[in-house]
Formats: structure tokens, C-alpha cells, sequence
């Protein structure tokens, strides 16, 4: 049975330093973690932070978005299993230990997805997704035990470095945003089911990585939209323009926009991004 040893987490940094020390706390001595830093304004704070808790870190010049990082990160080592986990998440005690049982006892599954529990203490769980029919989605209550689910919770991915390789990493076409679900189910095409390890829990802040500014949010408006009409005509989901431009058009109608300049940014990112979509792809 494998052991904490081999494990590398790779985790992707933008102007993170405010949540990644809780992040680099939580994670058991004598695991390596690798931080990849998608150019931030906070640099010399990461390092600091990275250098407490002997963590690696590796500078990107420039912003290369959430898969490339990951995948640059993922090169760094030759560990046989890899967790990305989300700066802004932090693992509860014996999760680590909890998805290596569920690695050796589940050998068929193509990677795991811990139970990734919210701010509040409720279940995060990836119930559906653009890229996937109706008919795929989950339908039930999240599940209480181990089981076979249909998306990888992107807050923190367990897979072997084999199948991971396998389907080529993260596809760095993709920015920000999709990313995990596209990684879903190449994986799971290639190598089998994706299983949910109930024992394996992370704490995730979602929403927290990165400042919480109406450009911050209009910056990942603009990737949401851009993302889903290239994963959804990758994946050849229909009518992915007309779709990604409707539902712009009824978040603008919000009247949510109203009385929040950053959900304002945002939904008018989502819809910049998506017309850019129509035009380039």
C-alpha cells in the first residue's frame, strides 16, 4: 500500500497568501507540497510562507491560468499519486491516510474525490455539470459513503500520476473554470469510474483564493463564459454559443446586479466573455 510519501500535492497560487498558510498547515509532515505561483502581486509573502512550511515554489511570469499551472506543478516530481488541492481548502485530520484506502481498495477507479464540505460544514458535492446530459447528472442526496460519482470536485483532485499523464493532464485551452469536469471525464473514458472517498474530508472556503474584488470577478466572469462554450463543444454539447450567450443574458436581467457592484462585474464579465466566445471559437 502506497504511504503519505507518495503523495505530492500541487496547489496554484494568485494572490493567495490570506488563505494558503491554513492550506500548508493542514497538510501532514513528510508530504511534499508543490506551490505554483500564476504571477501574484503577493510573491515575496507566498515564499515566506512556502519556506515555513518547506514547501516548493515555482514562479510563473505570467498569469498561465488553473490547468497549466497545475500541469507545470505536476512536473516537478515523481510521486506515484497526486492531490491538487485548492489554496483556499484545507484537510481535515487523516484525509490523506483515508484516500489511500480508498486508492488501494478501489484499483478499477480512474481517481477519487474527497467529501469537500463548504464554509458552513455542508456537502460541496458535484452533482452536475454543462458538459454532461441531464441523463448523467446526479440525482439523489450526496452520497454517505464511498460510491461511484460522475465529476471530480475541482476543490481537490486525488489521481495517480499514471492516469493522470495518461489523458495529457489539464487542457491548458481551458483558463479557468470547466477545467475539473473536462478532466472528469477524459479520465474517466480512458480509465474507469470516479469514485467518491466519503472517510477523505476537506474544508474549502470556496470563492476565497484570489481577492475578492469586482475585477477579480469580472475576470473570472469572462473565463467562465469563454470555458464553457469551448468544454461544451469539446465535449459536443448542443447549441453551446446560444446557450452560454442566454444564460448571460438573464444574469444581466438579475436584479441582484442592482445592489452588488462585484455580482454586477461578474455577470457583465460572464457576458463579455461570452460574445468574445462567438467570435473566436
Amino acid at each position: 500500500m502506497p504511504t503519505l510519501a507518495d503523495i505530492q500535492i500541487v496547489t496554484v497560487a494568485y494572490n493567495s497568501t490570506q488563505v494558503i498558510g491554513d492550506m500548508l498547515a493542514s497538510v501532514p509532515s513528510g508530504v511534499r507540497v508543490v506551490i505554483v505561483d500564476n504571477a501574484s502581486t503577493d510573491a515575496q509573502a507566498l515564499h515566506t510562507l512556502a519556506q515555513t512550511h518547506g514547501a516548493t515554489v515555482i514562479t510563473n511570469t505570467v498569469n498561465r491560468g488553473f490547468g497549466a499551472a497545475c500541469n507545470i506543478g505536476a512536473l516537478e516530481g515523481e510521486s506515484e499519486l497526486l492531490l491538487f488541492l485548492n489554496p483556499d481548502a484545507t484537510l481535515q485530520q487523516g484525509c490523506l491516510e483515508a484516500l489511500l484506502a480508498a486508492y488501494t481498495a478501489h484499483p478499477d477507479a480512474c481517481a477519487f474525490s474527497p467529501r469537500v464540505l463548504d464554509g458552513r460544514g455542508r456537502p460541496a458535492f458535484r452533482r452536475r455539470s454543462r458538459l454532461l446530459p441531464k441523463s448523467a447528472h446526479w440525482s439523489g442526496p450526496s452520497p454517505q459513503s464511498d460510491a461511484e460519482v460522475p465529476l471530480l470536485n475541482g476543490a481537490a483532485i486525488f489521481v495517480s500520476r499514471s492516469n493522470f499523464n495518461g489523458v495529457g493532464g489539464f487542457d491548458e485551452q481551458i483558463f479557468l473554470y470547466h477545467e475539473d469536469d473536462d478532466l472528469s471525464l477524459r479520465l474517466h473514458v480512458k480509465f474507469g469510474p470516479i469514485r467518491h472517498a466519503h472517510d477523505a474530508i476537506v474544508n474549502h472556503a470556496e470563492g476565497h483564493s484570489s481577492a475578492r474584488t469586482p475585477d477579480t470577478a469580472a475576470f473570472k466572469g469572462r473565463h467562465m463564459a469563454q470555458s464553457a462554450v469551448y468544454a461544451m463543444r469539446k465535449h459536443h454539447r448542443p447549441f453551446a454559443r446560444t446557450r452560454v450567450v442566454s444564460w448571460a443574458a438573464l444574469q444581466m436581467l438579475s436584479p441582484l446586479n442592482l445592489f452588488s457592484t462585484r455580482i454586477r462585474a461578474k455577470n457583465f464579465g460572464f457576458l463579455t466573455g461570452a460574445l468574445h466566445a462567438i467570435g473566436t471559437q
